[in-house]
């Protein structure tokens, strides 16, 4: 189903949430029922053909220090979101986020946001494209975006928190010698600042590793490029 989000993005937030709300499209993520309510991804596309992805929630809350009686999970991605892209982290752009009461005083909460085009599974990627097919060059400057996307996002304080390969993409822009990779990480709904960088970053770098099936080599390698931006080595992880 088309999306007319340039016109909507003048209009009042009531208005665009109301207008997201009544859009559907297919799904991509079943609703599912946790955190005391639902919570499902819908794929649909705006008039101007650029794919979205909205986040539909209701009733799904988290609680915290600051949101004891819970808040609607979009809304903390929603700062991921921000927080990141102000550290130069590879994010799908935000096209729209707001959460609502229903007269029943349950949360209602949408987030729309724009696909990444181009990208695949840094695992595909891996399986798919070995150093040999497209050279050791471009393979290890993979690595190394990876390495200071990472580094970057924990100098900020920012824990991912589900730190797996399916949530790692990477896009490979141009061809021959002019190929530069570029990095994008998804599902921040549970990305959270730490108050230490470095806590934040042995949290995602373990379950990283736990997770991926990079080779020990390009393990290794990773971990040499993430240092140099992060600017201590992480105990444990070699």
């Amino acid at each position: 189903m088309a999306v007319d989000y340039t016109t909507e993005a003048s209009a009042a937030p009531e208005s665009r949430f109301d207008y997201y709300w009544n859009q559907h499209g297919e799904w991509v993520e079943e609703p599912n029922v946790r955190r005391g309510g639902e919570s499902g991804v819908q794929r649909v596309r705006a008039a101007n053909g650029q794919l979205l992805y909205v986040k539909r929630q209701t009733g799904h809350i988290y609680r915290s220090f600051s949101h004891p009686l819970g808040r609607p999970t979009v809304l903390r991605e929603r700062d991921a979101l921000q927080g990141l892209a102000e550290l130069n982290v590879g994010v799908p752009k935000l096209v729209f986020c707001g959460a609502q009461r229903d007269p029943q005083h349950q949360w209602r909460a949408l987030l729309v946001t724009e696909s990444l085009d181009g990208f695949e599974e840094i695992d595909k990627w891996y399986a798919g494209r070995t150093a040999e097919q497209h050279g050791e060059a471009l393979h290890e400057a993979v690595f190394k975006e990876l390495a200071a996307t990472l580094a970057r996002m924990h100098r900020g304080r920012w824990q991912h928190s589900c730190l797996y390969p399916k949530h790692i993409f990477v896009r490979i822009n141009g061809i021959g010698v002019d190929a530069r990779p570029e990095i994008a990480l998804l599902d921040l709904e549970k990305c959270r600042q730490r108050f230490s960088a470095t806590r934040a970053a042995q949290h995602d770098m373990k379950q990283l590793r736990r997770h991926s099936s990079f080779s020990d080599a390009d393990w290794n390698k990773l971990l040499y490029f993430y240092k140099t931006v992060f600017g201590s080595p992480l105990k444990g992880l070699e």
